[in-house]
């Protein structure tokens, strides 16, 4: 089995590949410390399963997700995040995630979570899957930001993080007037008035570090 870690954390890639590494079906770890970096390494070689992190520098996790999923690419994705799993999940699993483990977690699960998701299996933790329960049967519930389109969420967490539209409209190659626009749509969804305002909902939300 070939793996490709995606980190930009060192330390983090060195404890996961120290666990992947004692699984006697890997045959192959290769390392990332970016999206683009991931994208990168998986048109040279044909990998069975990425262990992938939301939060890193030039594209996020869920970039990859949407590039891979517009693609029509097959490879099996384990999203691996220090952002609880209510936030990002079901999300990523949208995009094509098989598995997703926040990191306070990874360790004890992981291993578990490789195996069933190359046997072709999806892997969510018992917990989480309470919480979707839980979700379905009181959809009131639900958080503002679960209304956002993934555009308009990519774009929200953008604007959370202090960008201007034009740093957006540059970053995902869209045009300033768009950004605007869904910028907008955002702040009505959100109920929101200010950037600002939307820096707190995340960080209150954990959706930001």
């Amino acid at each position: 089995m070939k793996i490709l870690i995606a980190d930009d954390h060192a330390i983090v890639r060195e404890g996961i590949k120290q666990i992947v590494k004692t699984l006697p079906e890997v045959t192959q770890i290769d390392e990332a410390n970016d999206g683009q970096e991931v994208l990168t390494k998986m048109s040279k070689t044909s990998y069975d399963l990425v262990i992938l992190d939301i939060s890193m520098p030039v594209m996020s996790g869920l970039d990859v997700l949407q590039h891979l999923k517009n693609k029509g690419a097959e490879t099996r994705v384990l999203v691996l995040s220090f952002h609880p799993m209510e936030q990002y999940a079901i999300r990523a699993f949208k995009l094509g995630a098989y598995g997703y483990l926040s990191k306070d977690s990874a360790f004890e699960e992981l291993s578990m979570a490789i195996r069933k998701i190359a046997g072709g299996g999806k892997y969510v933790s018992a917990s989480f899957a309470e919480k979707l329960l839980f979700k379905e049967i009181n959809p009131d519930q639900n958080t503002l930001h679960e209304s956002l389109s993934e555009r308009e969420f990519q774009v929200m967490i953008l604007l959370a993080k202090g960008k201007s539209v034009t740093e957006i409209a540059a970053e995902i190659f869209l045009s300033d007037k768009t950004i605007a626009t869904y910028r907008s749509r955002i702040m009505e969804k959100m109920q929101l008035k200010k950037n600002a305002d939307l820096t707190m909902y995340a960080l209150r939300n954990k959706l930001i570090e």
